[in-house]
């Protein structure tokens, strides 16, 4: 019922570095075994991560003005209608839920998660995490009752300036919507497929299969299964989060939330050790009374290419061709997080 297709191909050119005698060189295309989009797999070993100054973007002429600072926050910051939420805002721990001054939708609410301007991945501790994906989650069930118009809910997170992040101070969007984006709806779209053609969910199925020996499969924590995708989205190689049991933001509970920012700790471990410094990450949830499109959280390295012209680590592949290219073999990442679970 799943495939996983590869196609092993190679280059041969005259190498300046070997005095110009013939060398070959070989990559790999593969093919996603639920959309069917394609990835491509080359550069093996030649981008690293780059190492962030974090102290740097604590000086004055760096940081400038932050408004989700505790100074700022009350004057410069937004506050939802009554009829959303009546308290203006909502806090948590140091978690504190305002709506997004440049909405992504109808609904579309901000966690500023930490009263730091700077945190470093050490610093994101259970507590802070947790706090701040309760509070997105409960404002997202909020809308889900208010307005059933709006059948797609998401968390989103942009952490550092590789990854695009308008600011430094670490926070999280939350957002209800009818358009979710193209990779979320080409994934439900064959999700919904692969159920009518074979009468089980894919993502059950997936777990079972990768769990049955092959080299992607992480660990789980909780009720949520870890494993390195087939097919990457990003230039560093992607880590996912599958809760089969998990379809609405209704069906998230806080035993959920609990397993996934166990697996979260882990992960950031490991990339603390592998000098990764920014990423992106999202957990999307489809419509309710459905059984096919299970809850995924995924996370994405992001990165410079150098820190002489903070070259992006986005090019033509994924900005024009919608083609993503990653420089890790999946197996290969697996094998390198797999002991931060065990």
């Amino acid at each position: 019922m799943i495939e996983f297709k590869t196609i092993e191909s190679e280059s041969t050119f005259l190498d300046p570095r070997k005095e110009f005698s013939p060398a070959t060189v070989r990559f790999q295309v593969r093919v996603d075994p639920l959309t069917g989009r394609t990835c491509h797999f080359s550069h093996f070993g030649a981008i690293k991560p780059q190492k962030l100054d974090l102290p740097a973007y604590l000086s004055p002429e760096v940081k400038g003005f932050c408004p989700f600072c505790g100074q700022h926050r009350e004057k410069a910051t937004p506050k939802f209608t009554p009829d959303i939420v009546p308290e203006g805002r909502l806090t948590r721990g140091e978690a504190l839920l305002i709506p997004n001054l440049f909405p992504y939708d109808i609904h579309s609410g901000v966690v500023i998660m930490t009263d730091d301007h700077v945190v470093g991945l050490q610093g994101f501790t259970k507590d802070r995490l947790l706090d701040s994906f309760s509070l997105g989650i409960d404002f997202l069930r909020r809308i889900a009752d208010a307005d059933t118009s709006l059948p797609y809910h998401l968390m989103t997170w942009n952490y550092m300036p590789p990854s695009g992040g308008g600011l430094v101070h670490p926070h999280q969007q939350y957002f209800a919507t009818a358009f979710p984006g193209n990779q979320f709806m080409d994934e439900l779209a064959a999700a919904r497929r692969f159920y009518a053609r074979h009468g089980q969910n894919y993502w059950r199925t997936l777990i079972e299969r990768e769990r049955e020996g092959s080299k992607r499969y992480i660990g789980r924590t909780g009720r949520g299964h870890w494993l390195v995708p087939f097919t990457c989205l990003g230039m560093l190689g992607d880590i996912l989060c599958i809760f089969p049991d998990v379809f609405s933001i209704h069906d998230l509970s806080e035993e959920h939330i609990e397993g996934l920012v166990a697996g979260l700790e882990k992960v950031f471990r490991f990339y603390r050790e592998a000098g990764v410094f920014s990423f992106n990450a999202s957990l999307s949830l489809g419509p309710a009374d459905q059984g096919y499109f299970s809850s995924c959280f995924r996370i994405v390295p992001r990165t410079f290419l150098n820190m002489r012209d903070f070259a992006p680590d986005l090019n033509f592949f994924q900005a024009i061709l919608s083609e993503p290219i990653c420089v890790v073999l999946p197996e290969d990442l697996c094998k390198d997080v797999k002991p931060y679970f065990e």
